[in-house]
């Protein structure tokens, strides 16, 4: 009420609406600041066909068009994945590398790491087609459940590989019978181990309530993943494994014959 009067310097009453004037403006009941600017949150996802890294790349082009008074920043799992950057797919590069190693000086072989590694494609073509086909965005917990899969995948390629070589070393059997035999034989352990961990984390995929999506994220990655190892990986990893071992055996073939030939050549020449 601005009839209220005041009394001014020599004592008289003066009203207050001398001093001060009234003006209705919209303005928002909540004042939004982002650090120690005013700010304005928004929240959304990527449109269906489009990650969330996408979406943050669109978003960082759209602020970059605005003059230099605007800026953008992000929280939770946006600013998680901002941070993070490439850093997952350097683990996922980092991983495979030390198990590629590990299994070098085990089998003292640079050929059958490979065999092993021919598993971890299926473990992201399931990952990433399961995430595909729910209609779900990339995120961190895709990522963590991408480095899950490729290392229980390896460990499936192991049990074959492993196995097959036993097959030739100690029953001097073909690579092609130590292959089937090793296909035929570790089928059933990896399924059935395969299957416990499926259904362990399938209450994953399909949870309920707060913090499902992120469930759901790494549940359906891990589920699809390892369903694609266990399914593909037990197929193909045998063939893929006679595959290498005999490349193997003939470079060592024709490396072995071409040292002979050379030690044949300076001994005819002394």
């Amino acid at each position: 009420d601005l009839g209220v009067y005041v009394r001014g310097g020599s004592g008289e009453r003066i009203p207050l609406s001398e001093f001060v004037t009234l003006e209705r403006q919209a303005k928002p009941a909540v004042v939004s600041r982002f650090g120690v600017y005013l700010g304005a949150q928004f929240q959304g996802g990527p449109a269906p066909g489009y990650s969330s890294g996408q979406a943050l790349a669109a978003m960082e082009e759209v602020v970059a068009e605005l003059d230099g008074n605007w800026g953008m920043g992000w929280t939770g799992t946006a600013y998680q994945e901002s941070q993070l950057g490439n850093t997952a797919v350097l683990a996922i590069v980092f991983g495979l590398l030390m198990v590629f190693l590990i299994l070098a000086a085990q089998y003292e072989s640079w050929s059958l790491p490979l065999a092993v590694l021919t598993s971890t494609p299926f473990a992201f073509l399931g990952g990433v087609g399961g995430i595909v086909l729910r209609g779900l965005e990339t995120s961190v917990y895709v990522e963590i459940g991408l480095l899950v899969v490729v290392g229980l995948a390896a460990k499936n390629a192991i049990l074959i590989v492993e196995f097959a070589e036993l097959q030739r070393k100690e029953l001097g059997k073909t690579i092609q019978e130590a292959a089937i035999n090793a296909a035929e034989l570790r089928f059933r352990p990896i399924v059935m181990t395969s299957l416990a961990f499926i259904f362990g984390t399938l209450p994953l995929a399909l949870a309920s309530g707060a913090s499902d999506v992120s469930s759901h994220h790494i549940g359906t990655t891990v589920v699809v993943g390892m369903a694609s190892v266990a399914i593909l990986g037990s197929c193909f990893v045998p063939t893929f494994y006679a595959m290498i071992a005999s490349a193997s055996d003939w470079l060592r073939r024709k490396t072995r014959g071409d040292s002979e030939t050379q030690q044949a050549g300076t001994g005819e020449q002394g």
